[in-house]
């Protein structure tokens, strides 16, 4: 099947938007990727309806969020559109669409989940079927509801020897272990570039530390760092995830921007070796995909703590920014064949499931 694949995350720096070719199952082929940026008025208002939602205690209809969720569906059809017309492809020859949405946020523990965005608006502004909502029915089962990607990391790990992991770098970090049997073991590690992100661009005004350059100039400050990493989360049993605001840039005021930003990426590497602990056993390559894979500090810190070399994705021939778009379709058509796509070693859900809630045009 033909399947587009759309992710907007936690970092909201923008939409990927993903054109695959995929069974669902073994094969996969990518076609076409674009990045669609969000404007600073779009980001501002993404971020108030976020900082609002995490004041519910449930989701519920709000302007506020009413709007955010308008702003995320004409966005997104803008950027199927798009994609299309560099890709040459009509929309009537794509099967289906895999739409994340924009999470707002993720209360596991509360038993829900909520990303704005809409399936059926979708649907009908593209003229092409949509899965949407896919984390909702793992969240209802019991499950955490993420991470959603490692069946997808599955597939294109299929043919390195095992075991390895695929470390996903985005707002919040995840982690897919892929054991020798094929098992999938998979959690949220911590914050990766979230709070990196918060911090330079409260500092700054920049949108992330390019290059890693300001986390070099700066100093890890280890008692701030101890003290972060003293946070019961990581003694938390996997399966487990994070709604990206579960941790704040607090610890770190009082520091210079330098040296803020450089216990920062500290921490997130730290984050890492706890995970790497939790895994079943220690892997034998270590994959890195999302925008931290572009922070040669950050993979640094990583490799010297982990004893490690972390290999940015790009260099086994997959384009590591379309990853998570691909994977959103790859579970799209998951979904159509009533395959799962969260299990119980990754997101603790009781069995195997298919999420998601199909709209057709």
């Amino acid at each position: 099947m033909l399947a587009i694949g759309l992710m907007s995350g936690t970092s909201l720096d923008g939409i990927d938007a993903a054109l695959i070719e995929t069974d669902g199952e073994a094969e996969v082929r990518a076609i076409g990727f674009r990045g669609e940026p969000y404007s600073d008025a779009a980001r501002a208002q993404l971020a108030a309806a976020t900082a609002l939602a995490l004041t519910f205690d449930r989701p519920r209809a709000s302007p506020d969020l009413v709007a955010a969720g308008e702003l995320i569906d004409r966005a997104h059809a803008m950027a199927v559109h798009k994609l299309l017309r560099d890709a040459g492809i009509e929309a009537s020859a794509v099967d289906v669409i895999g739409y994340h949405g924009q999470t707002v946020a993720h209360r596991p523990d509360r038993g829900w989940t909520w990303q704005v965005g809409d399936g059926a608006v979708l649907a009908r502004a593209t003229g092409i079927a949509v899965v949407s909502d896919l984390r909702s029915a793992d969240v209802a089962a019991g499950g955490q509801g993420a991470p959603l990607l490692p069946v997808y990391h599955a597939a294109l790990v299929a043919g390195l020897e095992k075991p390895v992991a695929v470390l996903n770098l985005g707002g919040v970090g995840n982690i897919t272990f892929v054991g020798r049997d094929g098992a999938l073991v998979a959690f949220d590690t911590g914050p990766a570039n979230g709070l990196i992100d918060s911090w330079v661009e409260a500092e700054s005004g920049a949108r992330f530390d390019a290059d890693g350059a300001l986390a070099a100039a700066g100093r890890v400050d280890e008692t701030v760092l101890t003290a972060m990493l003293d946070h019961p989360y990581f003694d938390a049993p996997a399966p487990k995830s994070l709604d990206r605001n579960d941790f704040t840039i607090q610890p770190a005021r009082g520091l210079s921007t330098a040296d803020g930003a450089a216990t920062l990426t500290a921490f997130t590497a730290a984050t890492v070796v706890e995970a790497l602990v939790q895994l079943p056993e220690r892997p034998r390559r270590l994959i890195v995909a999302g925008g931290g894979r572009h922070n040669p500090t950050l993979l640094a810190m990583i490799a010297a703590h982990t004893g490690l070399t972390p290999e940015p994705s790009d260099t086994l021939g997959w384009n590591g920014d379309a990853m998570e778009a691909e994977g959103f379709a790859y579970m799209a058509v998951r979904r159509l064949k009533d395959l799962p796509i969260s299990f119980p070693g990754t997101t603790g859900v009781p069995t195997a499931l298919a999420g998601g809630v199909v709209s057709q045009p």
